[in-house]
């Protein structure tokens, strides 16, 4: 599959004020995935603790493989090919979304049930991708999530520390621990944009790439 690279200069100046894009990679679960999980999130909305919260959409929901920031536009290319080089080195392999969790009182997650060690190695090797490119991506631990909601808790607080008054996410994280959706393929590796904005989350794939190793 070839990437479509897409002129950002040219009727995106809207969208930011200089030559920089925020992107992230990730992989994005097919339909028959998102309709399984959302059958099993809709229950959560009724629990008390589901009103402080503001929850994600289902079409923004995916795998973050590598947070990347903000990136110059002259960088895309070669982050591209890159990108594309990873891709092609990762043999395929199955994922499946499976239980819950939280980090803190900050955010809701549905867990990976299954793939997750391939999908570490993938997320690896993205990271590696992107810091030769000259992007630098925060080191640490790759933990497979697909976020579900978040709180107004301040990033400040900690990724796993729950401030006083926070909203309680144990009871929603655990009403997970059955969910064990469908397995299904992995991939494309995508390059995700983020636009920036009041309102829900807008996302734009500007590259997909198979997985062919």
């Amino acid at each position: 599959m070839r990437c479509i690279y897409r002129d950002l200069r040219a009727g995106s100046r809207g969208f930011r004020e200089d030559d920089r894009v925020k992107l992230f990679a990730a992989i994005i679960p097919p339909q028959p995935a998102v309709e399984e999980l959302a059958a099993a999130v809709r229950p959560l909305h009724a629990l008390p603790q589901a009103a402080a919260l503001r929850w994600t959409g289902r079409p923004t929901w995916h795998l973050t493989l590598a947070f990347l920031g903000q990136v110059q536009d002259e960088a895309l290319p070669e982050l591209e090919a890159r990108l594309a080089q990873a891709a092609a080195g990762q043999p395929g392999f199955d994922l499946r979304l499976g239980g819950g969790g939280h980090f803190g009182d900050r955010a809701l997650w549905a867990g990976v049930g299954g793939g997750a060690g391939p999908l570490r190695l993938l997320a690896e090797s993205v990271a590696d991708a992107a810091r030769r490119t000259g992007i630098d991506v925060e080191d640490r631990p790759f933990h497979g999530h697909l976020t579900l909601a978040r709180s107004s808790t301040p990033r400040s607080a900690g990724r796993d520390a729950r401030r006083p008054g926070g909203p309680d996410l144990r009871p929603l994280a655990a009403a997970l621990d059955d969910f064990r959706g469908g397995p299904w393929p992995a991939g494309p590796l995508q390059l995700m944009r983020s636009h920036p904005g009041a309102g829900p989350a807008h996302y734009e794939s500007l590259g997909a790439w198979p997985l062919t190793g």
